[in-house]
Protein backbone atom coordinates (compact mmCIF):
# COMPACT_ATOMS: atom_id res chain seq x y z
CA UNK A 1 0.00 0.00 0.00
CA UNK A 2 2.91 2.46 1.13
CA UNK A 3 4.73 1.52 -2.23
CA UNK A 4 1.38 2.24 -4.52
CA UNK A 5 1.39 5.74 -2.39
CA UNK A 6 4.81 6.47 -3.28
CA UNK A 7 4.17 5.63 -7.18
CA UNK A 8 1.05 7.09 -7.17
CA UNK A 9 3.14 10.82 -5.77
CA UNK A 10 5.69 10.44 -7.96
CA UNK A 11 3.06 10.03 -11.33
CA UNK A 12 1.79 13.07 -9.91
CA UNK A 13 4.44 14.82 -9.33
CA UNK A 14 6.46 13.90 -12.88
CA UNK A 15 2.85 14.64 -14.99
CA UNK A 16 2.83 17.89 -12.92
CA UNK A 17 6.25 19.13 -13.54
CA UNK A 18 5.82 18.06 -17.62
CA UNK A 19 2.71 20.07 -17.63
CA UNK A 20 4.73 22.87 -15.64
CA UNK A 21 7.36 23.03 -18.45
CA UNK A 22 4.92 22.73 -21.21
CA UNK A 23 3.64 26.56 -20.39
CA UNK A 24 5.84 28.88 -22.42
CA UNK A 25 8.89 30.19 -20.78
CA UNK A 26 8.57 34.19 -21.60
CA UNK A 27 12.14 36.75 -21.86
CA UNK A 28 11.38 40.38 -21.60
CA UNK A 29 14.26 42.18 -22.84
CA UNK A 30 13.61 45.98 -22.16
CA UNK A 31 15.74 48.71 -23.27
CA UNK A 32 15.45 52.52 -22.34
CA UNK A 33 15.12 55.02 -25.11
CA UNK A 34 15.99 52.93 -28.17
CA UNK A 35 14.82 54.82 -31.79
CA UNK A 36 12.62 52.54 -33.39
CA UNK A 37 14.52 54.55 -36.27
CA UNK A 38 17.79 53.25 -35.47
CA UNK A 39 16.70 49.31 -35.66
CA UNK A 40 17.31 48.01 -39.58
CA UNK A 41 14.56 45.58 -38.99
CA UNK A 42 12.55 48.57 -39.01
CA UNK A 43 13.86 49.65 -42.02
CA UNK A 44 17.08 52.24 -40.66
CA UNK A 45 19.96 53.04 -42.61
CA UNK A 46 22.02 54.31 -39.96
CA UNK A 47 23.42 51.17 -38.92
CA UNK A 48 22.93 47.66 -38.37
CA UNK A 49 21.16 45.47 -35.30
CA UNK A 50 21.15 42.00 -36.00
CA UNK A 51 20.73 40.62 -32.83
CA UNK A 52 17.06 42.62 -33.04
CA UNK A 53 16.67 41.84 -36.70
CA UNK A 54 16.92 38.02 -35.78
CA UNK A 55 13.86 38.52 -33.71
CA UNK A 56 12.51 40.19 -36.41
CA UNK A 57 13.40 37.09 -39.01
CA UNK A 58 12.15 34.18 -36.86
CA UNK A 59 9.03 36.27 -35.69
CA UNK A 60 6.77 39.02 -36.19
CA UNK A 61 7.92 43.10 -36.00
CA UNK A 62 4.80 45.27 -34.88
CA UNK A 63 5.40 48.03 -37.15
CA UNK A 64 2.71 50.70 -34.63
CA UNK A 65 3.15 49.78 -31.65
CA UNK A 66 2.97 52.37 -29.04
CA UNK A 67 3.11 53.62 -25.63
CA UNK A 68 0.69 54.89 -22.83
CA UNK A 69 2.84 57.53 -21.20
CA UNK A 70 6.54 58.39 -23.31
CA UNK A 71 8.68 58.34 -19.87
CA UNK A 72 10.94 55.88 -18.45
CA UNK A 73 9.99 54.70 -14.79
CA UNK A 74 5.99 54.96 -15.70
CA UNK A 75 6.36 52.86 -18.70
CA UNK A 76 7.90 49.93 -16.93
CA UNK A 77 4.79 50.44 -14.22
CA UNK A 78 2.44 50.20 -17.24
CA UNK A 79 4.54 46.72 -18.65
CA UNK A 80 3.93 45.09 -15.32
CA UNK A 81 0.53 45.93 -14.23
CA UNK A 82 -1.36 46.28 -18.02
CA UNK A 83 -3.03 49.44 -16.10
CA UNK A 84 -2.28 53.42 -17.30
CA UNK A 85 -0.39 55.41 -15.02
CA UNK A 86 -3.36 57.39 -13.34
CA UNK A 87 -4.33 54.26 -12.25
CA UNK A 88 -1.26 52.18 -10.96
CA UNK A 89 0.06 55.27 -9.71
CA UNK A 90 3.23 56.43 -11.12
CA UNK A 91 2.54 59.08 -13.30
CA UNK A 92 6.16 60.57 -13.64
CA UNK A 93 9.75 60.44 -12.75
CA UNK A 94 9.78 63.44 -10.53
CA UNK A 95 7.03 62.47 -7.93
CA UNK A 96 6.45 59.20 -9.08
CA UNK A 97 7.04 56.07 -6.72
CA UNK A 98 6.14 52.53 -8.00
CA UNK A 99 3.67 50.65 -5.15
CA UNK A 100 5.31 47.11 -5.79
CA UNK A 101 2.43 46.32 -3.57
CA UNK A 102 -0.16 45.99 -5.94
CA UNK A 103 -1.27 43.68 -8.49
CA UNK A 104 1.04 42.54 -11.46
CA UNK A 105 0.98 39.83 -13.88
CA UNK A 106 4.30 38.34 -12.12
CA UNK A 107 2.91 37.78 -9.46
CA UNK A 108 0.28 36.05 -10.86
CA UNK A 109 3.07 33.63 -13.27
CA UNK A 110 5.06 33.33 -9.53
CA UNK A 111 1.71 32.02 -7.94
CA UNK A 112 1.36 29.79 -10.78
CA UNK A 113 4.56 28.14 -10.00
CA UNK A 114 6.82 30.46 -12.46
CA UNK A 115 9.68 30.84 -11.64
CA UNK A 116 10.69 34.45 -12.45
CA UNK A 117 12.98 37.87 -12.29
CA UNK A 118 14.30 41.01 -13.22
CA UNK A 119 17.63 41.91 -13.68
CA UNK A 120 19.07 44.95 -14.71
CA UNK A 121 17.65 48.71 -14.74
CA UNK A 122 13.98 48.79 -12.81
CA UNK A 123 13.80 52.80 -12.10
CA UNK A 124 10.55 52.32 -10.26
CA UNK A 125 11.78 53.49 -7.12
CA UNK A 126 10.35 51.08 -4.60
CA UNK A 127 12.09 47.49 -4.07
CA UNK A 128 10.83 44.83 -6.49
CA UNK A 129 8.01 42.63 -5.05
CA UNK A 130 6.41 39.43 -6.29
CA UNK A 131 9.76 37.72 -8.66
CA UNK A 132 11.43 35.04 -7.89
CA UNK A 133 14.99 36.48 -7.71
CA UNK A 134 15.56 39.96 -8.72
CA UNK A 135 18.80 42.32 -8.78
CA UNK A 136 18.81 45.84 -10.51
CA UNK A 137 20.19 48.99 -10.57
CA UNK A 138 19.88 51.84 -8.48
CA UNK A 139 17.70 54.57 -10.20
CA UNK A 140 19.28 55.36 -13.72
CA UNK A 141 22.30 53.43 -13.09
CA UNK A 142 25.98 53.94 -14.55
CA UNK A 143 27.09 52.31 -17.50
CA UNK A 144 30.56 51.88 -15.72
CA UNK A 145 31.21 49.43 -13.06
CA UNK A 146 27.85 50.17 -11.63
CA UNK A 147 26.23 49.33 -8.60
CA UNK A 148 23.19 46.67 -7.96
CA UNK A 149 20.56 46.66 -5.54
CA UNK A 150 20.49 42.51 -4.03
CA UNK A 151 17.62 41.07 -2.75
CA UNK A 152 18.35 41.93 0.93
CA UNK A 153 19.22 45.41 0.26
CA UNK A 154 23.08 45.31 0.37
CA UNK A 155 24.46 46.97 -2.53
CA UNK A 156 27.56 45.66 -4.81
CA UNK A 157 29.57 47.15 -7.32
CA UNK A 158 30.60 45.12 -10.38
CA UNK A 159 33.61 45.85 -12.62
CA UNK A 160 33.00 46.04 -16.44
CA UNK A 161 30.51 47.77 -18.76
CA UNK A 162 26.48 47.20 -17.72
CA UNK A 163 24.92 45.84 -20.82
CA UNK A 164 27.39 43.15 -20.54
CA UNK A 165 27.14 42.45 -17.06
CA UNK A 166 23.02 42.46 -17.24
CA UNK A 167 23.18 40.02 -19.70
CA UNK A 168 26.15 38.15 -17.83
CA UNK A 169 23.82 38.37 -14.48
CA UNK A 170 21.20 37.15 -16.75
CA UNK A 171 22.14 33.81 -17.84
CA UNK A 172 23.99 33.34 -14.41
CA UNK A 173 20.08 32.96 -12.94
CA UNK A 174 19.11 30.76 -15.92
CA UNK A 175 22.02 28.35 -15.19
CA UNK A 176 20.96 28.19 -11.73
CA UNK A 177 17.03 27.93 -12.12
CA UNK A 178 15.05 24.99 -11.70
CA UNK A 179 14.76 23.57 -14.82
CA UNK A 180 11.35 21.42 -14.56
CA UNK A 181 9.59 24.98 -14.37
CA UNK A 182 8.72 27.91 -16.96
CA UNK A 183 10.40 31.06 -16.39
CA UNK A 184 9.59 34.38 -17.18
CA UNK A 185 13.27 36.77 -17.08
CA UNK A 186 12.65 39.95 -17.61
CA UNK A 187 16.15 41.58 -18.79
CA UNK A 188 16.33 45.87 -18.48
CA UNK A 189 19.33 47.39 -20.05
CA UNK A 190 20.17 50.99 -19.31
CA UNK A 191 20.90 51.26 -22.78
CA UNK A 192 20.29 53.40 -24.85
CA UNK A 193 19.75 56.53 -21.82
CA UNK A 194 21.65 59.48 -21.37
CA UNK A 195 24.00 60.16 -21.10
CA UNK A 196 25.26 57.89 -24.20
CA UNK A 197 28.34 56.60 -22.84
CA UNK A 198 29.46 53.39 -25.62
CA UNK A 199 31.65 50.51 -24.66
CA UNK A 200 35.35 51.03 -24.78
CA UNK A 201 35.64 48.15 -27.75
CA UNK A 202 32.55 50.47 -29.65
CA UNK A 203 34.00 54.00 -29.19
CA UNK A 204 35.42 54.05 -32.96
CA UNK A 205 32.59 52.24 -34.45
CA UNK A 206 30.60 55.64 -36.53
CA UNK A 207 34.00 57.86 -36.56
CA UNK A 208 33.90 57.65 -40.17
CA UNK A 209 30.49 57.96 -40.72
CA UNK A 210 28.41 60.89 -41.56
CA UNK A 211 24.74 61.13 -40.59
CA UNK A 212 22.25 63.06 -42.73
CA UNK A 213 20.33 65.43 -40.94
CA UNK A 214 16.79 64.95 -40.59
CA UNK A 215 14.77 66.95 -42.94
CA UNK A 216 12.60 68.98 -40.01
CA UNK A 217 16.29 69.42 -38.13
CA UNK A 218 15.51 73.22 -38.20
CA UNK A 219 11.96 73.00 -37.37
CA UNK A 220 10.53 76.34 -36.12
CA UNK A 221 7.13 75.25 -35.03
CA UNK A 222 4.83 77.15 -36.25
CA UNK A 223 1.51 76.03 -35.33
CA UNK A 224 2.84 74.25 -32.41
CA UNK A 225 2.65 76.34 -29.03
CA UNK A 226 3.72 73.09 -27.03
CA UNK A 227 6.93 72.29 -29.55
CA UNK A 228 8.31 76.08 -29.34
CA UNK A 229 8.03 76.06 -25.90
CA UNK A 230 10.29 73.04 -24.77
CA UNK A 231 13.73 72.55 -23.97
CA UNK A 232 15.03 69.20 -25.31
CA UNK A 233 17.26 70.68 -28.75
CA UNK A 234 20.50 69.47 -29.80
CA UNK A 235 21.54 72.97 -30.33
CA UNK A 236 20.43 74.64 -26.86
CA UNK A 237 19.56 71.59 -24.24
CA UNK A 238 22.33 69.14 -25.37
CA UNK A 239 25.71 70.02 -23.25
CA UNK A 240 29.23 69.90 -24.26
CA UNK A 241 30.24 68.16 -20.82
CA UNK A 242 27.65 66.05 -19.55
CA UNK A 243 26.40 64.99 -23.23
CA UNK A 244 28.93 64.81 -25.00
CA UNK A 245 31.96 64.33 -23.02
CA UNK A 246 33.74 67.18 -24.63
CA UNK A 247 35.63 68.86 -21.08
CA UNK A 248 37.96 71.43 -21.15
CA UNK A 249 40.47 69.98 -19.23
CA UNK A 250 41.53 66.41 -17.52
CA UNK A 251 40.53 67.94 -14.25
CA UNK A 252 36.80 69.13 -15.37
CA UNK A 253 36.71 65.30 -16.74
CA UNK A 254 37.41 63.81 -13.25
CA UNK A 255 34.67 65.98 -11.50
CA UNK A 256 31.93 64.36 -13.60
CA UNK A 257 30.69 61.18 -11.56
CA UNK A 258 30.33 59.18 -14.38
CA UNK A 259 34.06 59.36 -15.18
CA UNK A 260 34.99 59.09 -11.79
CA UNK A 261 33.57 55.58 -11.06
CA UNK A 262 35.86 54.44 -14.02
CA UNK A 263 38.83 51.96 -13.80
CA UNK A 264 41.80 53.71 -14.44
CA UNK A 265 42.02 51.86 -17.52
CA UNK A 266 39.01 52.82 -18.59
CA UNK A 267 39.75 56.80 -17.92
CA UNK A 268 42.73 56.39 -20.14
CA UNK A 269 40.58 55.00 -22.82
CA UNK A 270 37.68 57.66 -22.66
CA UNK A 271 40.64 60.78 -21.81
CA UNK A 272 42.73 59.65 -25.62
CA UNK A 273 39.58 59.12 -27.03
CA UNK A 274 37.33 62.75 -26.54
CA UNK A 275 40.20 64.25 -25.47
CA UNK A 276 41.66 64.11 -28.93
CA UNK A 277 37.65 65.42 -30.40
CA UNK A 278 38.08 68.33 -27.91
CA UNK A 279 41.62 69.10 -29.72
CA UNK A 280 40.14 68.82 -32.81
CA UNK A 281 36.53 71.31 -31.92
CA UNK A 282 39.10 73.44 -30.91
CA UNK A 283 41.08 73.99 -33.86
CA UNK A 284 37.54 74.09 -36.18
CA UNK A 285 35.74 77.08 -34.24
CA UNK A 286 33.04 76.41 -35.51
CA UNK A 287 29.78 78.60 -34.20
CA UNK A 288 26.15 78.79 -35.62
CA UNK A 289 24.83 75.94 -37.28
CA UNK A 290 28.06 74.40 -37.82
CA UNK A 291 28.68 73.60 -34.25
CA UNK A 292 25.32 72.27 -34.09
CA UNK A 293 25.15 70.32 -36.99
CA UNK A 294 29.04 68.91 -35.08
CA UNK A 295 26.90 68.31 -31.34
CA UNK A 296 24.25 65.87 -33.93
CA UNK A 297 26.84 64.01 -35.49
CA UNK A 298 28.44 62.99 -32.13
CA UNK A 299 25.02 62.34 -30.42
CA UNK A 300 24.10 60.19 -32.97
CA UNK A 301 27.96 58.20 -33.00
CA UNK A 302 28.21 58.51 -28.76
CA UNK A 303 23.91 56.81 -28.88
CA UNK A 304 24.63 54.41 -31.74
CA UNK A 305 27.86 53.19 -30.37
CA UNK A 306 26.07 52.46 -27.07
CA UNK A 307 23.64 50.74 -29.00
CA UNK A 308 26.05 48.85 -30.02
CA UNK A 309 26.45 46.93 -26.87
CA UNK A 310 23.00 46.25 -26.55
CA UNK A 311 22.37 44.66 -29.80
CA UNK A 312 25.55 42.20 -29.11
CA UNK A 313 23.86 41.13 -26.17
CA UNK A 314 20.52 40.61 -27.40
CA UNK A 315 22.23 38.28 -30.16
CA UNK A 316 23.99 36.93 -26.86
CA UNK A 317 20.20 36.22 -24.87
CA UNK A 318 19.29 34.27 -28.20
CA UNK A 319 22.46 32.04 -28.24
CA UNK A 320 22.13 30.98 -24.84
CA UNK A 321 18.48 29.76 -25.71
CA UNK A 322 19.74 27.62 -28.44
CA UNK A 323 22.84 26.20 -26.37
CA UNK A 324 20.36 25.21 -23.56
CA UNK A 325 17.31 24.34 -26.03
CA UNK A 326 15.28 26.52 -25.16
CA UNK A 327 13.90 29.00 -28.03
CA UNK A 328 11.38 26.42 -29.03
CA UNK A 329 9.23 26.76 -26.02
CA UNK A 330 10.51 30.49 -25.17
CA UNK A 331 8.53 33.57 -25.82
CA UNK A 332 11.04 36.29 -27.05
CA UNK A 333 10.20 39.91 -26.75
CA UNK A 334 11.98 43.26 -27.16
CA UNK A 335 10.69 46.35 -26.78
CA UNK A 336 12.23 50.05 -25.23
CA UNK A 337 10.22 51.70 -23.11
CA UNK A 338 9.30 54.21 -25.26
CA UNK A 339 10.64 55.96 -28.54
CA UNK A 340 13.51 58.52 -28.39
CA UNK A 341 14.13 61.53 -31.12
CA UNK A 342 17.25 61.33 -33.08
CA UNK A 343 17.26 64.95 -34.18
CA UNK A 344 13.68 65.19 -35.55
CA UNK A 345 12.19 68.39 -34.86
CA UNK A 346 15.84 70.03 -33.66
CA UNK A 347 15.65 67.38 -30.64
CA UNK A 348 16.84 64.12 -28.62
CA UNK A 349 14.54 62.62 -25.61
CA UNK A 350 11.26 61.77 -25.48
CA UNK A 351 7.56 62.76 -24.15
CA UNK A 352 5.83 64.08 -26.56
CA UNK A 353 2.87 62.10 -28.28
CA UNK A 354 4.19 62.68 -31.73
CA UNK A 355 5.01 59.19 -33.57
CA UNK A 356 8.96 59.26 -32.87
CA UNK A 357 8.76 59.55 -28.98
CA UNK A 358 4.91 58.02 -28.79
CA UNK A 359 5.81 54.78 -30.98
CA UNK A 360 8.16 51.93 -29.69
CA UNK A 361 10.13 49.22 -31.36
CA UNK A 362 8.11 45.68 -30.17
CA UNK A 363 9.14 42.22 -31.92
CA UNK A 364 8.33 38.87 -30.85
CA UNK A 365 9.96 35.18 -31.73
CA UNK A 366 7.96 31.87 -30.28
CA UNK A 367 8.92 29.37 -32.81
CA UNK A 368 5.83 26.99 -33.98
CA UNK A 369 3.17 29.60 -32.80
CA UNK A 370 4.26 32.95 -34.26
CA UNK A 371 5.21 32.43 -38.13
CA UNK A 372 8.90 33.73 -39.10
CA UNK A 373 8.98 36.90 -41.03
CA UNK A 374 5.53 38.35 -39.82
CA UNK A 375 5.46 41.70 -39.75
CA UNK A 376 1.60 43.24 -38.44
CA UNK A 377 0.51 46.69 -38.45
CA UNK A 378 -2.04 46.44 -36.21
CA UNK A 379 -2.27 49.12 -33.40
CA UNK A 380 -0.68 48.09 -30.09
CA UNK A 381 0.19 49.04 -26.92
CA UNK A 382 2.42 48.54 -24.21
CA UNK A 383 -0.14 48.49 -21.80
CA UNK A 384 -1.30 45.38 -23.67
CA UNK A 385 2.04 43.19 -22.88
CA UNK A 386 0.55 42.26 -18.96
CA UNK A 387 -2.49 40.12 -20.35
CA UNK A 388 -0.73 38.81 -23.60
CA UNK A 389 1.80 37.20 -20.68
CA UNK A 390 -1.35 35.65 -18.47
CA UNK A 391 -3.31 34.32 -21.56
CA UNK A 392 -0.49 32.14 -23.14
CA UNK A 393 0.52 30.81 -19.19
CA UNK A 394 -3.19 29.52 -19.07
CA UNK A 395 -3.64 32.33 -16.45
CA UNK A 396 -6.72 34.31 -16.08
CA UNK A 397 -7.00 38.38 -16.82
CA UNK A 398 -7.91 40.57 -13.88
CA UNK A 399 -11.25 43.09 -14.31
CA UNK A 400 -8.21 45.42 -13.24
CA UNK A 401 -6.28 45.25 -16.10
CA UNK A 402 -7.00 47.78 -18.77
CA UNK A 403 -5.18 46.00 -21.92
CA UNK A 404 -6.20 43.70 -24.60
CA UNK A 405 -3.93 40.08 -25.08
CA UNK A 406 -1.97 40.32 -28.15
CA UNK A 407 -2.62 36.22 -28.27
CA UNK A 408 -4.60 36.60 -31.47
CA UNK A 409 -2.70 38.50 -33.30
CA UNK A 410 0.45 36.62 -32.68
CA UNK A 411 -0.97 32.83 -33.36
CA UNK A 412 -4.59 33.97 -35.29
CA UNK A 413 -4.41 34.80 -39.15
CA UNK A 414 -6.74 37.95 -39.47
CA UNK A 415 -6.88 39.08 -36.14
CA UNK A 416 -7.07 42.98 -35.49
CA UNK A 417 -5.57 45.12 -32.78
CA UNK A 418 -6.91 48.92 -31.67
CA UNK A 419 -9.26 50.97 -33.57
CA UNK A 420 -7.95 53.68 -31.37
CA UNK A 421 -4.84 54.20 -28.89
CA UNK A 422 -4.92 56.71 -26.04
CA UNK A 423 -2.14 58.43 -24.91
CA UNK A 424 -1.29 60.68 -21.23
CA UNK A 425 2.02 62.31 -20.40
CA UNK A 426 1.94 64.29 -17.31
CA UNK A 427 4.88 65.47 -16.26
CA UNK A 428 5.02 69.15 -15.98
CA UNK A 429 9.18 69.88 -15.49
CA UNK A 430 11.83 67.92 -17.26
CA UNK A 431 12.48 69.93 -20.93
CA UNK A 432 10.21 71.81 -20.59
CA UNK A 433 7.48 69.77 -22.25
CA UNK A 434 3.88 70.40 -21.17
CA UNK A 435 1.34 67.42 -20.31
CA UNK A 436 -0.89 66.13 -22.98
CA UNK A 437 -2.96 63.51 -23.91
CA UNK A 438 -4.45 62.73 -26.89
CA UNK A 439 -5.92 60.17 -29.58
CA UNK A 440 -5.04 58.34 -32.45
CA UNK A 441 -6.39 55.52 -34.85
CA UNK A 442 -3.69 55.28 -37.03
CA UNK A 443 -4.31 58.05 -39.39
CA UNK A 444 -5.39 61.05 -37.70
CA UNK A 445 -4.09 62.16 -34.30
CA UNK A 446 -5.72 64.85 -31.80
CA UNK A 447 -3.61 66.09 -28.84
CA UNK A 448 -5.00 68.46 -26.03
CA UNK A 449 -2.60 69.96 -24.25
CA UNK A 450 -2.45 71.51 -20.67
CA UNK A 451 -1.02 73.27 -17.61
CA UNK A 452 1.92 75.27 -19.62
CA UNK A 453 0.50 75.81 -22.60
CA UNK A 454 -3.09 75.43 -23.39
CA UNK A 455 -3.83 74.49 -26.78
CA UNK A 456 -5.13 71.45 -29.51
CA UNK A 457 -3.34 70.01 -32.00
CA UNK A 458 -4.43 67.76 -35.09
CA UNK A 459 -2.42 65.70 -37.35
CA UNK A 460 -2.85 63.50 -41.02
CA UNK A 461 -0.26 61.07 -40.13
CA UNK A 462 -1.07 60.33 -44.09
CA UNK A 463 -0.23 63.87 -45.92
CA UNK A 464 1.83 64.88 -42.74
CA UNK A 465 4.34 62.07 -41.08
CA UNK A 466 6.36 64.13 -39.43
CA UNK A 467 3.93 65.93 -37.93
CA UNK A 468 4.75 69.41 -39.28
CA UNK A 469 1.65 71.01 -39.54
CA UNK A 470 -1.44 71.71 -36.95
CA UNK A 471 -4.65 71.08 -38.92
CA UNK A 472 -6.85 71.61 -35.39
CA UNK A 473 -9.34 74.54 -36.23
CA UNK A 474 -9.38 74.47 -39.65
CA UNK A 475 -12.72 74.26 -41.37
CA UNK A 476 -11.83 71.07 -43.85
CA UNK A 477 -11.00 69.16 -40.97
CA UNK A 478 -13.71 70.59 -38.29
CA UNK A 479 -16.11 66.99 -38.98
CA UNK A 480 -12.82 65.02 -38.53
CA UNK A 481 -11.85 66.92 -35.18
CA UNK A 482 -15.47 66.46 -33.74
CA UNK A 483 -15.32 63.15 -33.85
CA UNK A 484 -12.16 62.43 -31.80
CA UNK A 485 -13.39 64.78 -30.14
CA UNK A 486 -16.02 62.63 -28.97
CA UNK A 487 -13.99 59.62 -29.20
CA UNK A 488 -11.38 60.44 -26.91
CA UNK A 489 -13.69 61.50 -24.16
CA UNK A 490 -15.05 57.61 -24.69
CA UNK A 491 -11.67 56.79 -23.73
CA UNK A 492 -10.86 58.97 -20.89
CA UNK A 493 -14.32 57.79 -19.70
CA UNK A 494 -13.43 53.89 -20.02
CA UNK A 495 -10.09 54.45 -19.06
CA UNK A 496 -11.55 56.36 -15.76
CA UNK A 497 -9.16 59.39 -16.39
CA UNK A 498 -10.84 61.91 -14.20
CA UNK A 499 -8.41 64.57 -14.94
CA UNK A 500 -8.68 64.39 -18.53
CA UNK A 501 -12.70 64.04 -18.73
CA UNK A 502 -12.42 67.04 -16.86
CA UNK A 503 -10.14 69.01 -19.43
CA UNK A 504 -12.66 67.71 -22.13
CA UNK A 505 -16.08 69.04 -20.93
CA UNK A 506 -14.02 72.06 -19.72
CA UNK A 507 -13.38 72.66 -23.59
Amino acid sequence: MVKQLFAALSVLITVTAAAQQKRPNILIIISDDHAFQTISAYGSKLTSTPGIDRIAREGIRFNKAYVTNSICGPSRAVLLTGRYSHKNGFRDNVSGRFDSSQHTFIKDLTGSGYQTAWIGKWHLESAPEGFSFWKVLPGQGAYFNPDFIKMDNSRERIEGYATTIIEDMAESWLDQRDTSRPFCLVIGHKATHRTWMPDIADLHRFDTVNFPLPANFYDRYEGRKAAALQDMTIDKTMLMDYDLKIFASAEEAGKQASIQRMTPAQKQAYGTYYGALQQDLEKRRLSGNALVEWKYQRYMRDYLSTAASLDRNIERALAYLDKHQLAENTLVVYLSDQGFYMGEHGWFDKRFMYEESFRTPLLMRWPGKIQAGRVDSSLVMNLDLAPTFLELSGLPVSSQIQGRSMLPLLTKAGSKGRKNLYYHYYESGEHAVSPHFGISDGRYKLIRFYKRVEAWELFDLHADPSEMKNLYAQKKYAKITRKLKAQLLKLAEKYEDAEAIALLKKG
